[in-house]
């Protein structure tokens, strides 16, 4: 199924691909941009929570490679997912499948990215935050991307721990290796991530099913589908109370989050009450909200922490 998306006559048509300024402007949609900054975000919250310190120039160092590192995958995503995201109205405007970059491009830039974040990691900050690196990397290309995605309804849950490495990544960086800190970090992520991708499906299970890509609402229906989005909210809560149970953090940020997580939960409930669109996509969008404050609050609360 190669990209056929009518928007690439019409892209070649007023010359956009050719001008160097729109070149660039998609060269960095290539690397989801929006996916990033929430990786980015959490890699630093990971380096911050991390206990120790690392001087300026090796923390710049190790988020820049996080940031290329998750750019690297993106782009690479991309260029795999042309064929099927020519024909999702998500996706069909992405620079591949519009027209405005050849695959090739995309695919280099990839690779270069991908090679180059993990060598400056190793060198300039050490092996274990570059070894992380290398399998997050891996992890989103080859088990998520070109294995599961198209093959079974579990893709976003095992394939989701790519997106869950960030932080871990960054903690690394500090501490040259993984303790139960940076685990407890890696888990919130990686239990939040099937709650708003399925959220996402939802309501763009059309998209989906157009592709052949088995997302639960497809293969699974929709009711099963709410029931999974309820069972992982009442497991993901818990989990975002590890921090203080272990002592990472106090009990500020136990009321915080747990606050947060009943909101989750409450759009959990309603959507398996209706299903609704709206629902599904209020969902999905507070699920990022929600994602973010909760790193905020471990950050506010180790900032609170240093003050007393």
């Amino acid at each position: 199924m190669e990209a056929t998306s009518p928007r690439v006559e019409q892209n070649h048509r007023f010359g956009m691909a050719a001008q160097p300024v729109y070149r660039l402007h998609n060269y960095a949609l290539l690397m989801k941009p929006r996916v990033m900054s929430l990786v980015v975000f959490t890699g630093v919250v990971g380096l911050i929570m991390a206990p120790g310190t690392v001087d300026a120039f090796t923390g710049a160092v190790a988020v820049l490679c996080i940031a290329f590192g998750a750019g690297a995958a993106g782009a690479i995503n991309m260029w795999y997912d042309r064929d099927i995201d020519a024909h999702m109205n998500r996706t069909m405007n992405r620079p591949l499948p519009a027209g405005r970059l050849r695959p090739a491009e995309a695919l280099c830039l990839g690779i270069l990215f991908a090679v180059g974040s993990v060598i400056a990691m190793t060198v300039v900050v050490n092996a274990a935050a570059g070894t992380l690196l290398a399998v997050t990397i891996a992890v989103y290309i080859f088990i998520y991307t070109i294995w599961l995605k198209r093959r079974t309804p579990q893709n976003i849950v095992i394939g989701g721990a790519a997106g869950a490495f960030p932080p871990m990544i960054g903690w690394a960086a500090v501490t040259g290796g993984v303790d139960a800190g940076s685990v407890v970090l890696f888990m919130i992520i990686f239990m939040w991530t099937p709650p708003h991708f399925w959220a996402l499906a939802l309501f763009r299970t059309e998209d989906y099913a157009r592709v052949n890509v088995p997302m639960l609402p497809v293969v699974a229906g929709r009711g099963e589908t709410k029931k999974q989005i309820l069972i992982y909210t009442a497991l993901l809560v818990p989990v975002t109370l590890a921090p203080s149970a272990i002592g990472m953090a106090s009990l500020f940020y136990g009321a915080v989050v747990f606050i947060l997580g009943l909101r989750f939960g409450h759009h959990a409930v309603r959507v398996w009450r209706d299903d609704t669109m709206d629902n599904a996509r209020a969902m999905f969008l507070f699920s990022i909200l929600y994602l973010f404050l909760v790193f905020v609050a471990l950050l506010a609360d180790k900032g609170l922490s240093s003050l007393l």
